[in-house]
């Protein structure tokens, strides 16, 4: 089966997911925190988990399956999904997978410690346009080409 998971706290993206998800007839789980509005459709679920650090990544790293589509920007969420066989796409339509999640994840811990000791600050940088449609493109591919890989088995 063919699910989405969003990892709904600041997720940029999630309009664009619900549009391409209805496209396809596929389900869509927004995992948050926090309630949040979405497409009155029995084919978009909001999930709501309890406050906590890496809860609704928990619950997502805990409920997605091989051939999923998990949308998030956090990295070690990545990691765990791609380990289920889950496809990843980060906010700005960067594709995770095993040939550069361990790179990812090595940047982001030194980022990770240079703020810490106060040697960087701010984050990355706007979600814009171009981000917008790197998204569009990359999700439709991974959608096509997971369809694709399991209609030849």
């Amino acid at each position: 089966m063919l699910d989405i998971y969003v990892d709904g706290d600041g997720c940029p993206v999630k309009d664009e997911v619900f549009r391409v998800a209805s496209r396809y007839d596929l389900k869509v789980f927004v995992v948050s925190n926090s309630w949040m509005r979405i497409p009155e459709s029995s084919r978009v679920q909001l999930i709501l988990v309890e406050e906590g650090t890496d809860v609704a990544d928990d619950w997502i790293a805990e409920h997605v399956e091989k051939d999923d589509i998990v949308i998030s920007g956090d990295i070690p969420l990545a990691s765990r999904c791609l380990k289920r066989g889950a496809g990843v796409i980060g906010n700005t339509g960067r594709p995770f997978d095993e040939d550069n999640i361990c790179d990812a994840l090595s940047v982001r811990n030194l980022l990770h410690g240079l703020r810490e000791e106060g040697m960087m600050i701010g984050g990355p940088k706007p979600f814009d346009r171009k981000d917008r449609s790197r998204f569009l493109q990359a999700l439709d591919e991974m959608i096509v080409g997971i369809r694709r890989r399991n209609a030849s088995r």
